[in-house]
């Protein structure tokens, strides 16, 4: 089982020390999340910066929202990223749910998964060395990994879980082992129905702290705020891990699920919580 780490996002010079650590730990993958209209560092310029401090280690967004960006651009972005660090990226794409991030972006909220598909075509044949159609060229670099890095998708609906099967190399799930294994499950149907050789890979994310109770009180705050939007703050705060044995509980629940990777999502900002988790595994 790989393990990995969900960055915080609070104070992002931190990252730097948080991604070090890591690197040079048990972890398989740092995570990042994205938002638009909110205090928090864009993913794959951070993830950029954390890859030239890191050696080994994946670098994941997770999720980004790509329907708030430009297709061609973002193929291009994605290809960098994957061709300069050595095909370390993985790129986990999502639509979001917050209509502020989409009003930012100018983009139609109610068109977010029709237009996450109609990227996914157009990023697929740009990482392919095909032509951006309409007479312009290909857009390159080429990406270290033939067709594009790796693509996992989140979400919970079946159009999120079909995406896998259509798109994709595999799913994030940010849900806990009780909802889980039916994702899960559904994704692995689909991939099936599609005729896809081998099986999705599949990611689950667990919300964790670690240390004295000021890191723990830190942590809470920050998730709290994070999620307020969702009017389900409390109960997601409830579920936050503060124990080395709730985290492996949760990994081994995972495990039994099949999950191939678990990321342990962190939100506050002690980086000594990388060393905590370390010795948690």
């Amino acid at each position: 089982m790989n393990v990995g780490i969900g960055l915080p996002i609070g104070d992002p010079p931190l990252l730097l020390d948080w991604a070090r650590r890591a690197d040079a730990g048990p972890f398989s993958t740092l995570g990042l999340l994205d938002r638009l209209v909110y205090d928090n560092p864009e993913p794959l310029v951070a993830l950029a910066v954390l890859a030239g401090a890191t050696s080994r280690i994946r670098i994941q967004t997770e999720v980004l929202l790509a329907p708030l960006r430009e297709s061609a651009l973002l193929a291009k972005q994605a290809a960098t990223l994957d061709r300069m660090t050595g095909g370390r990226l993985v790129l986990g794409l999502g639509i979001g749910g917050r209509d502020d991030d989409h009003q930012a972006a100018g983009i139609d909220l109610r068109t977010r998964g029709r237009r996450l598909d109609e990227q996914m075509a157009l990023m697929c044949r740009l990482w392919w060395g095909e032509p951006y159609g309409d007479g312009v060229g290909p857009i390159g670099p080429a990406p270290a990994r033939p067709g594009g890095p790796e693509v996992l998708f989140g979400g919970f609906q079946p159009a999120a879980l079909e995406r896998v099967a259509r798109w994709g190399d595999g799913f994030l799930a940010a849900a806990p082992p009780s909802w889980a294994g039916g994702l899960f499950d559904t994704v692995r149907t689909y991939w099936r129905e599609y005729g896809r050789e081998g099986r999705p890979r599949l990611v689950a994310q667990i919300n964790v702290a670690l240390g004295p109770e000021d890191v723990l009180d830190d942590a809470r705050t920050r998730m709290h705020e994070y999620y307020a939007f969702t009017g389900t703050a409390d109960r997601m705060v409830a579920g936050l891990l503060t124990t080395s044995a709730e985290i492996r509980e949760a990994i081994a629940r995972f495990a039994d699920l099949g999950a191939d990777e678990v990321m342990l999502y962190c939100y506050g900002l002690d980086p000594a919580q990388v060393d905590r988790l370390s010795d948690a595994l």
